[in-house]
């Protein structure tokens, strides 16, 4: 079957959104070969391609000149008469979004990933949840199944946008294969030395903004000697989290990594002594599942989506709560044996999230309705 997709997020997307763009044509297209997938990008991408995809995967952008100047319009509507001309089975929004003026003959499906904007309005502008609520009510609407990425955003789906539970399937992300390679020691030791790291360290990964809390784990490393390496883009939050290091001497303590390679990116999950992800509210949250596939130990919030993620053997915290974080960091510090049952129970429960399982419920959700 012709499957087309929404691919301004997979080709230009660095994070959350992009990474699960990419990830999943990559898991569809090695585990199901003989579909087409053509991927709908509103202008060329500097960064991302598709070298590393198979054939099947197929990039359709703009022709005219006047529609390449109108990016944002042509992935909203006249997106839709290049797709009536391509004889697709299938319409996927991978972002909660789909165009206007499909044709009923193609049938459409939208991954909605989280609902924060409305979770959390404080966090958005008025005029970003007045266009996400929009379109996302459409998607919903108009779309003949939604994929939720967790059951928490299942539930707020129904809640929220006020859509039937018999119209959702929740299908869960995985995360790029490079997380389950095994790096020889030398490419380890080289990319520790290049960013300097130190021989034991805390592991954060997540854009730098308020509702991914990194203040708390700030507060719960305070005069400790515990290092702190941290992965994500900068927001204006940063400049909280700075000033706070500045105000309490951990200049020497915390390691800010940017522009790694995803094999880089790898070998430092691998090293840590433990990932931590107090966020305070998420869709799912990929990084868990990586650092678990690195047999990484877990420290993350109560509440959301994270057991989802996370399974029975990741240490739960209240994200508000700065000693509790303290002490689930120190029990993990001072206890190898708990590091290794961890590792290992949580490398056994992650396996759920393997490209085969995931293919196979995409298979059977897009056979489904034809």
């Amino acid at each position: 079957m012709r499957i087309g997709f929404d691919g301004k997020r997979f080709f230009h997307n660095n994070t959350g959104l992009g990474n699960y763009s990419r990830s999943l044509i990559k898991v569809l297209s090695d585990n199901l070969p003989k579909n087409e997938y053509i991927l709908y990008n509103p202008k060329k991408s500097g960064k991302y391609n598709l070298k590393n995809y198979k054939k099947s995967v197929i990039e359709v952008l703009p022709e005219k000149y006047l529609l390449k100047k109108m990016k944002s319009l042509w992935r909203l509507y006249f997106v839709s008469n290049k797709i009536k001309k391509q004889n697709l089975a299938i319409y996927h929004g991978l972002s909660g979004e789909i165009p206007l003026g499909l044709p009923n003959r193609i049938k459409k499906v939208v991954t909605i990933h989280d609902l924060i904007f409305i979770r959390y309005p404080n966090l958005y502008s008025s005029f970003d949840r007045k266009i996400h609520y929009l379109k996302f009510k459409y998607a919903a609407k108009y779309s003949d199944i939604i994929v939720a990425i967790s059951q928490q955003t299942k539930n707020d789906i129904i809640s929220f946008l006020d859509i039937s539970e018999d119209k959702i399937k929740v299908i869960y992300q995985g995360c790029n294969s490079v997380f389950k390679q095994k790096f020889s020691e030398i490419e380890i030791k080289n990319t520790i030395k290049k960013y300097n790291l130190p021989e034991d360290y805390i592991l954060n990964v997540g854009t730098i903004e308020k509702r991914k809390n990194l203040l708390i784990i700030l507060k719960s490393i305070t005069k400790t000697n515990k290092n702190l390496v941290i992965i994500g883009k900068k927001t204006a939050y940063f400049n909280e989290i700075w000033n706070y290091i500045l105000s309490n001497n951990l200049e020497n303590q915390v390691f800010f990594l940017k522009n790694l390679s995803l094999e880089e990116m790898a070998i430092i999950y691998q090293k840590a002594i433990l990932f931590i992800y107090p966020s305070i509210f998420e869709g799912f949250g990929i990084p868990i599942i990586e650092a678990l596939y690195s047999k990484t130990p877990v420290i993350t919030s109560t509440g959301s989506c994270f057991s989802e993620a996370g399974g029975s053997h990741s240490i739960y915290i209240n994200p508000e709560n700065s000693e509790e974080v303290r002490e689930a960091i120190d029990l993990l510090f001072n206890n190898p044996s708990k590091r290794n049952e961890m590792q290992e129970r949580g490398f056994e429960f992650v396996q759920k999230f393997n490209d085969e399982n995931i293919a196979k419920n995409w298979q059977e959700l897009y056979q489904s309705l034809l």
